[in-house]
This record gives structure tokens, sequence and C-alpha cells, in this order.
């Protein structure tokens, strides 16, 4: 049995959630016996952090003591705002030891301030896409998965999001039963997909300050197959259709059919990740009608076809069908 060891950086300013997420799934992981994963905390001086909901952390030890771990993880928070140059200049030369170097959440500031994602591919929580964006410009910043994963280099999103990458590393290192059966225990899906977006679309969306246009929103939400033109929103809202646009994007931000567009495309990824329906009659759950209209939709928004979606990015164990028996995926090359 491979032992993994698992190090995480403490500093004051952290969120404790990015902390105790991964570490509860990767101790969650080492229950099974042919797990083996050794969890330590360090910050610089060994001293106790006090996190930003005033929660109190007393780490294992020091950083200089620490040795070099299989995956060094560093969490985020408010402490990444005006980072200790000590430990910026502790990530920058021990940064490139470990097999796999890690962030969740703001997290990514501390890496890109080190010199370690230069030249990569990562993510971080939405609110600090931009700032790290203008920052590091070295750092290719996708702000809308998840988490990234870009050779030895992973980077999560936001606070919870550090949870699904851990579940993907234990997934990685020891199978898909484990990582299922440590996120049933923690009440969380495995797992969403790392390019799953950072917000669904009632989240990216305003939600709508009168009560008929907010009931139009989840009429929306539980009902993508339904006709949802303006017309039938607007009949549905009792509002003439000009009215019902105008005021549907002045309360949400976005046009109803944008607004419908996103809806009908996040649950037909969900279908696709979470079922084994053929893309034919996920397209005509959804809204779309037809697979080709389907395949349209997700080349625009996603560059890839709703199958090849499928092969990349659901969690099905190996030889599981994509299809069930006697259905067909005509469209979803």
């Amino acid at each position: 049995m491979k032992q993994r060891s698992v190090l995480v950086v403490l500093f004051d300013g952290i969120q404790s959630l990015d902390v105790t997420g991964p570490m509860e799934v990767f101790a969650g992981a080492s229950r099974f016996p042919e797990v083996s994963y050794e969890l330590r905390t360090a910050s610089l001086d060994g001293a106790p952090v006090r996190t930003s909901s005033g929660l109190t952390l007393v780490p294992d030890g020091t950083l200089a003591d620490a040795g070099r771990p299989h995956t060094l993880l560093v969490p985020g928070g408010q402490g990444t705002r005006a980072p200790d140059s000590a430990l910026v200049d502790w990530l920058r030369t021990h940064g490139p030891d470990p097999e796999r170097l890690v962030s969740v959440c703001s997290g990514a500031l501390l890496l890109a301030a080190a010199g370690q994602l230069d030249g990569h591919r990562a993510t971080t929580h939405w609110n600090v896409c931009d700032h790290l964006a203008r920052s590091y410009p070295a750092v290719e910043v996708d702000p809308e998965p998840i988490f990234v994963r870009d050779g030895r280099i992973a980077t999560s999103a936001g606070v919870t999001a550090g949870i699904d990458l851990a579940l993907a590393l234990v997934e990685e290192d020891h199978g898909r039963d484990v990582a299922l059966t440590v996120a049933r225990h923690l009440v969380v899906f495995l797992r969403r997909p790392g390019n799953q977006a950072q917000f669904s679309a009632q989240l990216t969306a305003q939600t709508a300050r009168r009560e008929p246009l907010r009931a139009v929103q989840h009429w929306i939400t539980e009902h993508p197959g339904e006709d949802l033109s303006v017309d039938a929103l607007a009949a549905r809202a009792r509002l003439s259709p000009r009215h019902f646009a105008r005021a549907f994007q002045t309360e949400t931000g976005m046009t109803p059919g944008r607004y419908v567009d996103r809806v009908r495309l996040e649950q037909a990824r969900r279908l696709l990740e979470d079922t084994t329906d053929g893309v034919a009659g996920i397209a005509r759950a959804c809204g779309y009608g037809t697979p080709e209209a389907m395949r349209r939709a997700f080349v625009k928004a996603l560059d890839t076809a709703p199958a090849e979606y499928r092969r990349r990015f659901t969690s099905r164990p190996a030889g599981e069908p994509s299809v069930r028996p006697g259905t067909t995926d005509s469209l979803g090359r």
C-alpha cells in the first residue's frame, strides 16, 4: 500500500472550510484498508493561525520541518490579499517539490505570486478571477470551471469546490468506488466535473424582485422542455411580451432567451453526466426538440458535442454504456 502525504499550508486569515473540506475527503478515504493518506498541517513558524471566521487552527509543525509531501495544498481566504512575503518565498522555493501542487479558492493567488502558475491554466474563486488575471498575466485564468487540472498543478474555485477537487484526486489515486463512498459519507455528489460552471443559471442571473417574474424563473428551471418563448412566459406572468421582456432583463440582468438557454444547457449537461439516457431523449426533455439543435447549442457554448461531453466529463465506471441498451445517440457525435 502506497502512502501519500498531504501537507496543508496554514496562515492567518485562512478560510477554514478550504482546509477542513479537502482534509475530510482524504481522511475519509483513509478509512479504507488499502488507502493511506498522511495528513499534516504547517504554518511558517508553527504557531496557531486564526481563520477568517475566528476559529483558531493549531498546525502540526513548521513548514521548514514539513519535508517533501506528495501533495501540497494551499487554501485561500482573506489572508491571501496581503500575503506574508516569507510564505510566498517558501512556496517559490518548495512549490516545485511535490508531485501535486493544489490550491483551493484564492490560494491560487499565493501560488501565482510564487511563480508556480506561470504558463499554466488555473482557476480560482469567481470574485478574484479578474484580479488573478490582471496581476499575473503569465497565468492562463479560466473563470468558468469549478476546478482545473494542468499537469501536476490543480486549482479549484471557491470553498466547497475544494471538496470536489479532493474527491477527484482520491478517485485518481484509488478509484471511483473509494471516492464515491467518501462522497456519500459527506453527503455530496461524486463528483461535479471539473469543467462544470461555478455558477448555475439561477446563481448567474439575479433573482427577480417581483413575484410574477420570480415564479417564471422557477417555472423555467422546473420545466425546460415546455414552450419557453417570450410570448408563453409573458402570458404566465400576465404581462405583455414587450413589458415582460424588458422587466425580466431589468430585474435579472439577463434576457429571457439567454436565461432559457442557460437553464436548458445546464439541465442537458446534468442528464448527460448523471444518466444513461440517449441524446435524443435528453434533447426532447430539455426543450431542444432535436439532437441536432442540442448539438449546436453544446458546440456553441462548450466547443464540444454532447456525446463527447459525456465521454470526457462523466464519472461513470469504465465499461458502463453511455446510452441505454436499445437507444441511439445519432447526433451526439
